[in-house]
């Protein structure tokens, strides 16, 4: 028997019918068409469906939509600032490091997540925390080097603006 719920997906309340077994996934993809979020195992070995959950990355596939009701989410299709992309998403395109792009949200909002907590980690923090996303086209390299160029600036912004 489906249920009306409220999800605040991207700073917008959406109200939503759903069955208490629809995942996230389903209801973002189906019913509110951000396409963004991918099917991918959808067994949480993937990292494909990663959405932000309070700004902590979760996996979709694996969360029942009524789980996050009045919880605040983002998905990739968040992370843009009016037309332009993020630091981040600009840097993934500068790096080269989407190349089939289905793995690419997911690692976009991990990546979001960790630059959240801390402005400047490590190269070993960033492999922790992309650690749950998979990519089978890039070796990671040039994923890796895409935050560490956010990372980077965030440091040198960091030193410019105590300056000051």
């Amino acid at each position: 028997m489906k249920r009306p719920i409220s999800l605040v997906v991207n700073g917008e309340q959406h109200d939503v019918l759903c069955a208490p077994n629809v995942t996230l996934l389903e209801v973002l993809r189906e019913q509110l068409g951000l396409t963004g979020t991918k099917h991918g195992c959808e067994l949480g070995e993937c990292g494909a469906c990663v959405v932000l959950l309070d700004e902590t990355p979760v996996l979709s596939c694996l969360l029942l939509a009524m789980e996050c009701e009045g919880r605040a989410i983002t998905t990739v299709e968040g992370l843009k600032r009016g037309s332009e992309l993020s630091p981040l998403q600009a840097a993934f395109a500068d790096a080269g490091a989407s190349q089939c792009g289905y793995c690419t949200p997911g690692m976009l909002l991990s990546a979001t997540a960790l630059l959240a907590k801390q402005a400047t980690p490590s190269r070993a923090d960033i492999h922790t925390a992309l650690s749950g996303n998979l990519c089978r086209c890039t070796g990671y390299h040039q994923i890796v080097e895409a935050v560490e160029s956010v990372a980077a600036k965030n440091t040198a912004d960091s030193h410019g603006s105590s300056a000051r």
